[in-house]
Formats: C-alpha cells, sequence, structure tokens
C-alpha cells in the first residue's frame, strides 16, 4: 500500500493585516501518497502558487501543519528547508530558471554540486538524465542556443537529479507550443511511472485530464475535483 508523501492539516496562508487580509489559502486538508499524479487547477489568483509553494517548502504556513515523509516542516528553519528540498523535492518551472551561462549539462550538475556529489558522479548521471530526456545531443547548448521545449527538458532533468520522491511542476507547459508540451508531459508521465510523486499546477485542462486526480482551488479552498 502507499505511503503518504505529503500531509497538511488545517494548512492555512494569509498576507497582510485586517482589515486588507487577503486568505490565499483556507484551512486544506490533503494527503498525497507516493506515485500519485496530481493536477491542481482553478484560475488565476486562487491560490494554486500559494499552495504549491507551501507543498514545496518555499514558503511558511500562517496556521496548520505540512507534513514530508511523516516529518512536520511547518516548524523548521530556513537550513532544514534548504535540505528537504535539495533532498526530497525536484521543481519544474514556467520560465524554466536555468543558468545562461552554463550549458545543459552543467546547469543539471549544478545541484548534484551544492548536495556534495562528486565531479565524476555529478557528469555520469547528468548525461544520463539528458539522454533520458532526449537531449543526449545538446549537452554543450546554452539555454539561448536551445527551444523553449528543449530548455524545459533540461529543467525536468536538473528537477532529477538528486534522486526527488516529490516533482512539482508549476505550468510546465505553459512557455512551448503544444507538440513540445506533448512531450514534456510523456516524461513526467515517465518518471511517474517509476514512482515518483508528480505534482502539477494548470491553466490547461488537456494537462490537468492526464492526471490521476485533480484538486480544484478557488478563493483558496481546494477540493478534489474533475476536469
Amino acid at each position: 500500500m502507499s505511503t503518504d508523501v505529503i500531509v497538511t492539516q488545517n494548512l492555512s496562508k494569509t498576507y497582510g493585516r485586517p482589515p486588507l487580509q487577503v486568505h490565499a489559502l483556507r484551512e486544506t486538508n490533503l494527503s498525497i501518497k507516493q506515485g500519485d499524479y496530481i493536477a491542481i487547477i482553478g484560475p488565476s489568483g486562487s491560490g494554486k502558487s500559494t499552495l504549491m509553494n507551501l507543498l514545496g517548502c518555499l514558503d511558511k504556513p500562517s496556521t496548520g501543519k505540512i507534513f514530508i515523509d511523516g516529518k512536520d516542516v511547518s516548524t523548521l528553519n530556513e537550513k532544514e528547508l534548504a535540505r528537504i528540498r535539495r533532498e526530497k523535492i525536484g521543481f519544474i518551472f514556467q520560465k524554466y530558471n536555468l543558468i545562461p551561462t552554463l550549458n545543459a549539462l552543467e546547469n543539471v550538475e549544478l545541484s548534484m554540486g551544492f548536495a556534495g556529489v562528486d565531479a565524476q558522479t555529478r557528469t555520469k548521471k547528468a548525461k544520463q538524465l539528458l539522454e533520458l530526456v532526449e537531449l543526449s545531443k545538446r549537452l554543450t547548448h546554452k539555454p539561448s542556443e536551445m527551444s523553449g521545449g528543449e530548455q524545459q527538458r533540461v529543467a525536468i532533468a536538473r528537477a532529477l537529479a538528486n534522486n526527488p520522491s516529490i516533482i512539482l511542476a508549476d505550468e510546465p507547459t505553459g512557455n512551448v507550443d503544444s507538440k513540445s508540451g506533448d512531450n514534456i508531459m510523456r516524461i513526467l508521465e515517465a518518471v511517474n511511472a517509476r514512482g515518483e510523486t508528480i505534482i502539477v499546477v494548470t491553466h490547461n485542462m488537456a494537462i490537468a485530464q492526464r492526471a490521476k486526480r485533480v484538486l480544484r482551488i478557488q478563493d483558496g479552498v481546494v477540493q478534489e475535483g474533475h476536469v
């Protein structure tokens, strides 16, 4: 039976102070299991990015708790949160967030360097990951020399570098054409088939339909939904 990788208890996030307080997320209770493939959908400003940032330990809740692999991360300091992000979570962003002065291989190696992996192992694994995303012929190309779809595939390889159990993808197909978008989702589905947990924030209903579960968020309230 699959174990819970993320559990939230009455998770809330507010910004500002009364009377100008914004309730970005309201008392959210979620259970996300190892191997889940979840799409989070909802209109702009509904709280999708807030939820993603909390699940990814990029932000702290105002109230409530988040457990990752059974550990309450809502009480951790920044150094401890950075370790959780490095060891357990892979991030894929809409705008790729690649370092422009580094080539594809170097971009994928970078996070492994921060994790203390030796140079030879880093290079070998980065090459394997770029082969996985069908970029083995683009190792020495910098972001400016690649298409949007290629840059996003480099970002996927980078997200997988430290063997995370959770992949958080924020609009991963938002800046690419439909063919590249399909290719990106096919790669993520293959990663999910290996057992990693995939959580995708998307406006694209066709992307959401490919997920095993859909969470719909409106005015900070999260509900199990369907497309």
